[in-house]
């Protein structure tokens, strides 16, 4: 049996990997900027989270949401004291696309409506409404395009309110920073906008955090930065630092039932473990204040490279946009200079990922990679 080849694969195969350094099989190390897509929140390999799992594993892995799980009770009380969300519930699932797709079904219970308002270049997954919501018809097919989604420029008040008016959507969904499409934002004051008309036309909102969350932005979650209260907060990636861990909070104002919302691994064992491990690192070891203090290090020593013409992002989710694709760029860094980046939809973006617990020396080494293979 061969593999389903839907996947373009760099010829490096890691074998281990510690911090920030991953070894290949060839023993050689690389400087992981990237995180396997902003997975990797506390490092690879952090002794806090590897021994939480081995303990965990070593008394019960696994049991289904028939039983009594006092984990999830202590990972939803340690999530809503450091989000400060704690007038949210707790729905764990899988992943970032199992997460927006609970999202976006609640939504339509809550309020007997199925149309969506989504933005150009966003990305929210590839399941059945995650994927309709998704701005990429390439990979959208016909039993996804039955969904109702509506596709607005980010930051347009006028097709927003325009939008609106037919009174149909059972929901706004927007990354607070779009990851895959290329790091762009919404305003403050837009944002502002889509939250108090989608609550006057009693519309929900869904913030997509799964790759901008758990402190990545230099705040716990992104839409922080804004002063809005989301009705549904997405999560996943960085939530488990390479565990499958996916969840949604959901304001108190939703009223549950049962078999509303269901799933057979979503918030297991070693899930809630994972997920206590990474809060446990993000709040002992100050890493959110040090996404923040080392990203703005990151737009200063941009300066440095005049190749650069745009910094884009905020935390440690940041892009360097050229006026060149950067695909040839990030081969070179991979092969030439023994260091992980990113893509993005956006082929002139150069996306930069790490774990949250880099160093400014790490940057150093970064721009000093970077310098090298601009010459």
């Amino acid at each position: 049996m061969k593999l389903f080849d839907v996947y373009p694969l760099y010829n490096v195969t890691p074998v281990s990997a510690k911090g920030i350094e991953v070894t290949d099989d060839k023993g050689s190390t690389y400087l992981d900027f990237y995180g396997g897509h902003a997975v990797i929140s506390i490092g690879h390999s952090h002794p806090h989270y590897v021994n939480r799992l081995k303990n965990q594993l070593d008394k019960i892995g696994f049991y289904s949401n028939s039983i009594q799980n006092p984990l999830q009770h202590k990972l939803a009380e340690k999530l809503g004291e450091l989000s400060q969300c704690e007038d949210y519930n707790l729905f764990m699932c899988n992943s970032g696309a199992e997460a927006n797709e609970n999202a976006l079904k609640l939504a339509s219970f809550h309020t007997g409506k199925s149309k969506v308002i989504a933005f150009k270049n966003g990305f929210h997954g590839r399941t059945s409404a995650a994927v309709a919501t998704t701005d990429n018809p390439s990979i959208n097919a016909p039993i996804n395009q039955q969904q109702k989604v509506t596709f607005l420029e980010l930051n347009n008040f006028e097709a927003f309110q325009s939008a609106i008016q037919s009174d149909d959507h059972c929901a706004v969904i927007i990354e607070t920073i779009q990851g895959i499409g290329g790091l762009d934002e919404p305003t403050t004051e837009f944002i502002q906008f889509v939250a108090e008309k989608s609550k006057e036309k009693g519309i929900v909102l869904i913030a997509d955090e799964i790759q901008c969350g758990f402190g990545r932005s230099g705040k716990f979650f992104a839409f922080q930065h804004h002063n809005i209260q989301p009705d549904i907060i997405s999560m996943a990636k960085g939530m488990g630092n390479g565990f499958p861990v996916g969840g949604i909070l959901i304001h108190e104002s939703f009223k549950a039932s049962y078999g509303l919302l269901g799933t057979t691994f979503g918030g297991n064992h070693l899930a809630c473990a994972a997920t206590l491990a990474v809060l446990e690192v993000l709040e002992n070891e100050n890493l959110i204040p040090n996404a923040d203090e080392l990203g703005n290090y990151f737009k200063e020593k941009t300066a440095e490279i005049p190749q650069v013409k745009r910094v884009k992002g905020r935390g440690l989710m940041l892009g360097l946009e050229f006026d060149f694709e950067v695909g040839e760029l990030r081969k070179s860094l991979i092969f030439n200079q023994r260091l992980f980046t990113g893509g993005a939809k956006n082929k002139h973006l150069l996306r930069v990922l790490p774990a949250l617990n880099i160093t400014k020396e790490h940057i150093d080494l970064f721009f000093e990679a970077l310098k090298v293979e601009l010459q």
